[in-house]
């Protein structure tokens, strides 16, 4: 029985600080026999001395450990042979850019485990990163939105926000913005932002963990449907309003029927068009927090960007795509974003894009880590969640036939790979490799 694992140093992001267990629990696992080996990291946000005391010991390399526990991507050529590999792979939408890395580990006869198919019997994630993803992307998006009015010439209350990770916490952070909600209770907004609009795509975790940020504002919660009366919304001075969409108010039948039938939706994407279009002249700033696929009809185009763009300066500022599929719902975020560098300027007139809050157009906030902004919160709600099915995931006999190993349930579900092959429910991978 193995009682060896190995933390990996995160090394895709320069500001990728998140680790998947805290010594904390490091220190409980080994009072139960578990042995650590945490490989050398000058970054990660919990220092070696932490893990020492834990009685982890500090390595250079993980070569000695059978099973790997990471947070983001790895490298090939780091992959080693028969060992179990877990991490958020990118790999079940069959991510182009992330085949070469499936491929390597299975010549190399790996198992891969991945955080994002860990479910219950409901589908539901159990192990997950997305309201930390929601709060930095909603604290990241009402900064920009500041930034971008300032570049603008326009005077308003979120100018004084900062990015997510220069606040030492979370809750230094929903402190700044409940001084700015405090603001245009007593002050209200300027004439030109009223009526300012928040719209956020998708009701899951990441959704939450934005509207949880938005809440610290003076706001009411209206339906899509009320953005398209006639006159539209009163332009409230000292209030926000909160809009959340559904995929029925996404996407429409092409042929129109009704009522709205979400399994229907999910099965037969094709039979789909965008609707939302009508929606995003009301909007200040969109945030988009919903999972997507290519097989689902895009949210916002580059056409509606440009329909919208020939009429004069928009309303909608700002784009916070926390959901960041690089050509995908939103189509122009053409890129994930780092923390050092997370937004750009897209004209849709002349469908080019400019690093920075200048530049003509609609600013897009696509940082691809955003949970990493809040590195210590993110990372002890993500061990928490994690603990209870380490212990069973390291000491597991992965020699034994997939039929045989002894996993629990939810862990065993999200093997995508055993012994280098894919598992019954990742079949369908192949036609991507």
């Amino acid at each position: 029985m193995n009682q060896i694992v190995g933390i990996r140093h995160e090394d895709k992001y320069v500001m990728e600080r998140r680790v998947a267990v805290i010594p904390q629990h490091v220190k409980r696992l080994e009072s139960e026999g578990i042995k650590f080996l945490i490989q050398y990291s000058p970054k990660r946000i919990f220092g070696h001395e932490a893990f020492e005391e834990a009685g982890a010991r500090i390595v250079q390399s993980l070569n000695d450990a059978p099973v790997i526990i990471g947070v983001k991507e790895i490298p090939v050529e780091t992959f080693e042979k028969g060992k179990t590999y877990m991490f958020f792979s990118h790999v079940i939408k069959g991510q182009k850019h992330n085949m070469p890395m499936l491929r390597a580990m299975m010549e190399k006869q790996c198992q891969l485990i991945d955080y994002e198919k860990i479910e219950n019997q409901e589908k539901k994630r159990l192990i997950f990163f997305g309201r930390y993803a929601g709060l930095a992307g909603m604290i990241n998006s009402l900064w920009s939105y500041g930034q971008r009015l300032e570049v603008m010439g326009i005077d308003n209350p979120f100018s004084g926000l900062r990015q997510t990770h220069t606040y030492k916490s979370l809750e230094d952070a929903r402190q700044a913005v409940s001084e700015v909600g405090k603001y245009i209770a007593e002050n209200g907004l300027p004439d030109e932002l009223c009526p300012m609009v928040i719209g956020f795509t998708g009701y899951g975790n990441v959704s939450k963990g934005a509207q949880e940020i938005a809440h610290l504002l003076p706001s009411i919660e209206i339906t899509p449907a009320k953005l398209l009366e006639k006159g539209g919304v009163k332009p409230l001075k000292h209030l926000i309003y909160k809009v959340v969409f559904k995929e029925s108010d996404l996407s429409l039948h092409k042929l129109g029927v009704e009522p709205f039938d979400l399994q229907h939706y999910y099965k037969h994407p094709e039979e789909y068009k965008n609707q939302f279009e009508q929606y995003i002249p009301h909007l200040s700033i969109l945030m988009n927090c919903m999972y997507w696929d290519t097989k689902y009809p895009r949210i916002v185009t580059k056409d509606a960007l440009l329909k919208l763009y020939t009429k004069g300066e928009p309303r909608l500022k700002v784009i916070g795509d926390v959901t960041c599929d690089p050509d995908g719902s939103i189509e122009c975020t053409h890129k994930g974003t780092e923390i050092e560098d997370p937004v750009f300027v897209y004209d849709p007139l002349k469908q080019k894009t400019t690093n920075g809050f200048g530049g003509n157009g609609i600013l897009v906030m696509a940082v691809d880590i955003l949970p990493s902004e809040l590195p210590r919160d993110a990372s002890e709600a993500f061990s928490e969640a994690l603990l209870p099915y380490l212990k069973s995931i390291i000491t597991a006999d992965y020699t034994l036939s997939f039929d045989e190993l002894k996993l629990p349930g939810p862990i065993k579900n999200a093997l995508i790979l055993h012994h280098g092959k894919l598992t019954p429910d990742y079949q369908y991978i192949a036609k991507y490799l």
